[in-house]
């Protein structure tokens, strides 16, 4: 009987590992060979095999081999995660190639292919992902409940969205169910690993430009280099586009790039960077349905986005040690630290005033004028350390995090208001523009420990057991003179948190498997939810410093494996799921809501640990050979997202602020989740026709949402189609040139890409379609583009 090897797999931290794609000791920017790799399955995987000239370098008559690539995954270091094979989790994997190959936009573009994945785009290439219909009732920049990954560090941005340099990645893991095992906080329903490109492959030049609808432009260039026992690469982009939404423009550019040392045969040492400078503006937000369909760009109707006119600034350093022990050891070490800086406007509502407190009109009424400027200045530092070891039985894993994460927010009226049209007075008072309202800390320090442990019970049969400690101290700071005695300034709070994960991996003959698990998630109470009116006078919510960690618990049965059909191999993951949420943290009035009659000292309002919400379905995915002249990918989810609790929400209806405006309580307790589509399908079929060039066309579809938690307002489903045609040569002199064109929603498909109702916002007493905050898809939208690699 074979001896199998047992290897750490899908291990918490994915920086590089840096021996991968590495030459060794040759000026030539040769790709390593790919050997047979160590990974978490009951064999090793078999990888594709190189053609020869890619598998040794010769100096001087003298043939040497290139080291090969290490894909023990974890992670920390090189989380490849080219084979799914022994994997106790539903995972899918996207490659950096196919990243490229889609010329999308943004991450929405690129995720869809995914099952169980939803993206929601806000304007240029900021996007909120979420899984398994998780979190998908909130959109007020909360955290998404999954754990955003970017080369090895949960990444913390502001509004929980993701700002990534789609021509930097290398690859795109997604794993479903709790992940905290792995990740620590905010990991409820999953994880997305993004690993930037790195090594060898990137040696040479290479030039792009692209140009598409709403006057959008891109360009990029890179150059990298392999020599010796240094390689690297530095990126620059830039992109721009006037936008489809009234006052939507944007711009981005990127500087990005990495630069590795082998500092002998066994180790190296890599650094990589990033620095990014974005602005955007309007996402094109209108008040209910017809203002939707006589209005869709937001130019005429009067809607204002909550927030707008950003300006971000991201900057991402990391270094990376990397060293191979020999018999199946190895040990990873990496720094590093990624800041944020955003200021923007916010608060649309209420009624500009002169200096003297007389009324010049409703700021509602008026496009330009905001109540704040939001700046934000975010730092995130920390270490990461971790070993591993393989073997014929078992596989071992053991990682330390060290975080530390800071938030400063300076809040600054641009304008003279009130926040109601009666006269200035105590109930009413004048805030004169440059005044600081608001200059907070939000302090998060983590430390954890976390593991795995991998047994191999029987010749098909392994038993997989993680474990993670979190220690994560809640800090909060005000640097603004307290305005009533029982105001704090400060306060913190200290969350002891374990998460597990229990699987099981039945092999099935040599190309199928059954897995299944137990796995969880949590989140930790903010600031906000935790001291309420007593860091914030204007709130009515007391504060509730016993608030416990959110808990998610998935539970998890798949099969995935090769099989014929039609005399086609293909490649098949089904999975059926169950995420229960039973103590996640809720206003007593609902979200997004105030209960009648509420003060900051009655306890009418306050967080407290008292939502409940299940999220099941089914998933199956289905991959053909791509190399093929014919050949398709098939993702299709169904989802039953319901709140199991939620007794409590008090409807707004009427004109506020006017003896007309009065609450109903709704009881939420059943309904669906709003915005999770019961059905949603993903067809991309490609075809080539002739050598070199390549038809690719592709079908998102999904069923009918709700806007709101009340269930109230219906939104029908959709079905849209792209097309893309490609065209790609390679000369014998290694220059390969591209080009594309593409065609999104093709038959210019009137659809919502967002909608949002939580009150009756045209304050005439009845809540429906004409009251949620609507954003309409742009249409059809072309893009083209060249590209030149030598």
């Amino acid at each position: 009987m074979n001896k199998k090897v047992i290897a750490m797999s899908a291990l918490p931290l994915v920086l590089s590992m840096s021996f991968v794609n590495r030459v060794y000791a040759e000026d030539a920017p040769v790709a390593p060979a790919a050997e047979p790799a160590a990974t978490i399955s009951t064999e090793p995987a078999a990888e594709p095999v190189p053609p020869a000239s890619d598998q040794a370098a010769s100096s001087g008559g003298v043939t040497k081999k290139l080291l090969g690539e290490v894909v023990v995954t974890s992670t920390t270091i090189d989380d490849r995660f080219d084979s799914k094979r022994g994997e106790a989790s539903n995972i899918a994997n996207i490659s950096g190639k196919k990243v490229d190959e889609e010329h999308g936009k943004n991450l929405v573009d690129v995720l869809e292919s995914i099952p169980g994945v939803t993206a929601e785009l806000q304007s240029g290439d900021s996007v909120k992902i979420m899984l398994r219909g998780v979190e998908a009732q909130r959109f007020m920049g909360e955290k998404p409940g999954v754990a955003i990954i970017i080369d090895g560090v949960p990444v913390l941005e502001r509004t929980g969205r993701v700002n990534v340099d789609l021509d930097n990645i290398d690859s795109i893991k997604v794993i479903k169910g709790g992940a905290s095992y792995l990740f620590g906080e905010d990991a409820l329903s999953g994880a997305v690993i993004i690993t930037t490109k790195r090594g060898a492959k990137m040696a040479g030049y290479t030039a792009s430009v692209e140009a598409g609808s709403f006057n959008y432009r891109k360009g990029l260039a890179r150059a990298g280099f392999a020599k010796n026992e240094w390689v690297g690469h530095i990126q620059v982009s830039k992109a721009m586009s006037d936008d489809f939404y009234d006052q939507g423009a944007w711009s981005r550019r990127y500087v990005d790039g990495k630069l590795q040392y082998l500092i002998d045969e066994s180790s190296d040492i890599a650094f990589g960077f990033e620095d990014s400078h974005r602005e955007k503006d309007s996402h094109g937000t209108v008040t209910g349905v017809t203002n939707a369909r006589i209005d869709p760009r937001s130019a005429t109707s009067g809607g204002k986005d909550y927030a707008r006119n950003y300006d971000v600034e991201l900057n991402k350093l990391n270094l990376t040690y990397s060293k191979d022990l020999g018999d199946s050891n190895n040990l990873m070490l990496m720094a590093y630290q990624y800041k944020d800086h955003t200021f923007g406007w916010q608060g649309p509502s209420g009624y500009l005033r002169d200096s003297a407190g007389n009324l010049l009109g409703d700021m509602s009424q008026m496009r330009d004028v905001y109540a704040t400027g939001q700046d934000t200045k975010q730092i995130q530092q920390g270490v990461k350390s971790e070993w591993r070891k393989g073997g014929e039985a078992v596989g071992l894993m053991a990682g330390l995090d060290l975080q530390k994460f800071k938030d400063h927010g300076v809040a600054t009226t641009l304008v003279n208001y009130t926040t109601r049209s009666t006269p200035v007075g105590p109930s009413n008072p004048l805030k004169l523009a440059g005044t600081i309202v608001g200059d907070d800390v939000i302090t998060n320090d983590t430390r954890a420990m976390y593991g795995e442990a991998k047994w191999q019970l029987s010749e098909p049969l392994a038993l997989t057991l993680n474990g993670r400690y979190d220690s994560i101290k809640n800090g909060y700071s005000n640097n603004l003179p307290a305005t009533s005695p029982t105001q704090l300034t400060s306060a913190s709070k200290t969350f002891n948190v374990w998460s597990e994960r229990l699987g099981l991996n039945y092999a099935v003959g040599e190309s199928s498997e059954i897995y299944s698990n137990i796995s969880n998630g949590f989140r930790t109470p903010t600031a906000t939810q935790m001291y309420g009116a007593t860091i914030s006078p204007t709130s009515v919510v007391v504060g509730n410093p016993d608030l416990k960690p959110e808990k998610s618990w998935n539970k998890e049965v798949g099969v995935r494996g090769k099989t014929e059909l039609f005399e086609r191999e293909l490649d098949i993951d089904v999975a059926v799921f169950q995420i229960e949420r039973n103590d996640f943290i809720l206003n007593t009035g609902g979200q997004y809501t105030s209960t009648p009659g509420a003060t900051s000292t009655n306890g009418i309002e306050q967080y407290q640990n008292i939502g409940g919400v299940r999220n099941r379905g089914f998933e199956a995915g289905i991959k053909t050979d791509s190399r093929e002249s014919l050949s398709a990918d098939f993702a299709y989810t169904w989802l039953d997202a319901r709140f199991t609790r939620y007794d409590h929400y008090w409807l707004g209806l009427g004109q506020q602020y006017t003896p007309a405006y009065h609450q109903v309580d709704v009881n939420n307790t059943g309904n669906i989740v709003p915005r999770t589509p019961k059905h949603k399908a993903n067809l991309n079929v490609r075809y080539r026709p002739a050598e070199r060039w390549t038809v690719t066309t592709e079908l998102n579809a999904q069923s009918g949402i709700f806007a709101d938690e009340m269930n109230v307002v219906w939104v029908g489903g959709r079905s849209v189609y792209n097309l893309m045609l490609s065209y790609e040569v390679k000369r014998e002199s290694g220059m390969k040139i591209s080009a594309f064109a593409r065609a999104d929603n093709l038959f210019n498909r009137y659809y919502y890409s967002t909608i949002r109702g939580i009150r009756d916002s045209n304050g005439d007493g009845v809540y429906n379609a004409e009251d949620p905050s609507i954003t309409v898809n742009a249409g059809r939208v072309w893009t083209a583009g060249f590209t030149l690699t030598f």
